[in-house]
């Protein structure tokens, strides 16, 4: 081991790249679909003899002796997230002839710009760099920070974050209650890039030490932890997933065929033994065409639905006159819908997609020829607040739309009183690649983090319904076409100290304490 890290950490130039750039692409591995997280293990530690010689000769300034630390970050970043979010060009070629010029910004100019965070984070720990375990902290606490930073500049895009690969079944995932995903990215980072003391054998009894802990810490809990709570109540849902093919969804001309699909899948009798389903969910953008357009579909939908039966179908609303540019408002948004085909409730999607929903610096970026994916008159609106749904039996639900279910902040706020969380979704963006599989992954941990069960409605899949523990109670695979009636008990298991997102910066927080400490004191021995 020792001589293997000796070869990386005297690397230059572009092998020192390329290596950098393997060890990331290697941890994509760690996400899902494939979940192979021992990859992990491999990967941190050669980050840290990467950055163990990202160091410059004689005098520079702070950023030039950063810059070695920012560069081996980057290739590192740049490798995982290449790997990792490739699949994002899959969208471009639904309407190629319009976006596959745009195929090199989404698979090249994504993962660079994303890069830049795991540059910060190596920057960041090479500030608190040391011998022996020291760095290992100054590691975790620069990737936790960079992690956080990752979801809400510009809007955030915290995919795939490290902490996910610590998190593969739901009996690991259990920690996230305390600890929210960004104290989990911290406390991966740190158990992945031990092994690499294993090089000069310092501190590798205290570093096995505390792995030990965390990780029988982590089984312990999520053995351990209480069953959830049931309120008494249950539900009938069904769970529609039509498979609409992406290139079909918007066009004119088989809009009828489409609203017919869901329809139809709607009215029929439930499974053998299953209960007539009291709430109906359709994906995102189910809803081909605009209620204002045509009353008649709310009529439709009326004579539909069962005395007492309610459906949740995700749609375009409008506000203000539809066709004129400067009056209308296009909201992407789930609809309630009673047995009198009324609307009852509404919930517009409040975290866009930027060039997918809409264009920042739309005149400008319009001049210049670009538009947004989702073709629609004009570009979405975000909701002004997250209202909760009201169900059958006075049950309530937060709504999530599409990769809103990412960010753990969307939940935190309004969860209080939703006994499900609502996650609508079209991932046939996508294709049949590792993106549906990684979105579901992450819609998965927010039941966990917030101890609510989560009603997941996706075009193509992953739909399921999935207990407030995080194991999934019976879903539908990736292009699978059918619906899913499932009687579910309303329960639930409320994070056992406060916010998880509070406490996960606090553990981020704890890091940098120790990373600083133990780089001030080695500094103050060596003085």
């Amino acid at each position: 081991m020792e001589r293997l890290a000796g070869k990386v950490i005297l690397l230059w130039g572009w092998r020192r790249a390329l290596v950098a750039f393997a060890a990331g692409a290697l941890a994509t591995l760690a996400q899902a679909p494939f979940d192979f997280f021992a990859v992990c293990l491999v990967s941190f530690p050669v980050l840290v003899w990467l950055i163990d010689g990202a160091v410059v000769e004689g005098r520079a300034r702070l950023l030039g002796r950063l810059k070695p630390a920012f560069s081996v970050g980057w290739w590192f970043g740049f490798g995982y997230f290449l790997t990792g979010l490739w699949w994002v060009g899959n969208a471009l070629l639904v309407e190629a002839e319009s976006f596959a010029w745009a195929l090199p910004l989404a698979i090249v100019v994504l993962p660079a710009g994303l890069a830049i965070f795991y540059g910060l984070a190596t920057s960041l720990a090479r500030l608190f760099w040391s011998n022996g375990i020291g760095r290992i902290f100054a590691l975790a606490f620069g990737f936790g920070f960079a992690e956080w930073l990752r979801a809400v500049v510009l809007t955030g895009f915290p995919w795939n974050a490290i902490g996910y690969a610590a998190m593969p079944t739901p009996l690991l995932m259990q920690p996230a209650s305390i600890a929210g995903l960004y104290g989990m990215n911290a406390l991966a980072v740190f158990v992945f890039a031990m092994p690499a003391l294993l090089a000069s054998r310092r501190h590798v009894r205290i570093g096995a030490l505390l792995v030990s802990v965390l990780v029988a810490a982590d089984v312990a809990f999520g053995m351990l932890r209480p069953a959830p709570v049931a309120d008494g109540r249950t539900m009938a849902v069904r769970i529609v997933q039509p498979s609409i093919d992406q290139s079909e969804k918007w066009d004119t001309s088989v809009r009828d065929r489409i609203f017919k699909t869901y329809l139809d899948m709607t009215v029929a009798p439930p499974a053998e033994g299953k209960r007539r389903p009291t709430v109906i969910v359709w994906p995102e953008t189910a809803v081909p065409f605009l209620f204002t357009d045509r009353p008649d579909a709310l009529a439709a939908l009326g004579a539909a639905l069962e005395d007492g039966q309610v459906l949740l179908a995700g749609a375009v609303r409008s506000e203000g006159r539809a066709g004129e540019s400067d009056d209308a408002r296009y909201y992407n948004s789930i609809v309630a819908i009673n047995d009198r085909g009324e609307i009852v409730g509404a919930s517009d999607k409040m975290h866009l997609v930027p060039f997918g929903e809409y264009l920042p610096f739309e005149k400008l970026l319009t001049r210049l020829g670009m538009k947004k994916i989702v073709s629609t008159p004009l570009s979405f609106s975000e909701g002004t607040e997250r209202r909760l749904l009201d169900l059958p039996g006075g049950a309530r639900a937060l709504p999530l739309i599409c990769y809103e279910a990412i960010f753990p902040g969307e939940v935190g706020p309004s969860v209080a009183g939703a006994d499900v969380i609502l996650n609508v979704t079209n991932d046939a963006w996508y294709g049949d690649t590792p993106g549906p599989y990684q979105h579901f992954r992450q819609a998965q941990l927010r039941a966990v983090e917030y101890g609510r069960p989560l009603l997941r409605a996706a075009n193509n899949g992953i739909s399921a319904v999935v207990g407030p523990d995080g194991r999934i109670v019976d879903g539908f695979a990736l292009n699978g076409i059918g619906n899913l009636d499932i009687e579910l008990t309303l329960s639930k298991r409320p994070p056992p100290l406060g916010s998880p997102d509070i406490n996960g910066l606090l553990i981020v927080g704890f890091f940098a304490i120790c990373a600083c400490g133990i780089y001030l004191f080695g500094r103050t021995r060596m003085n």
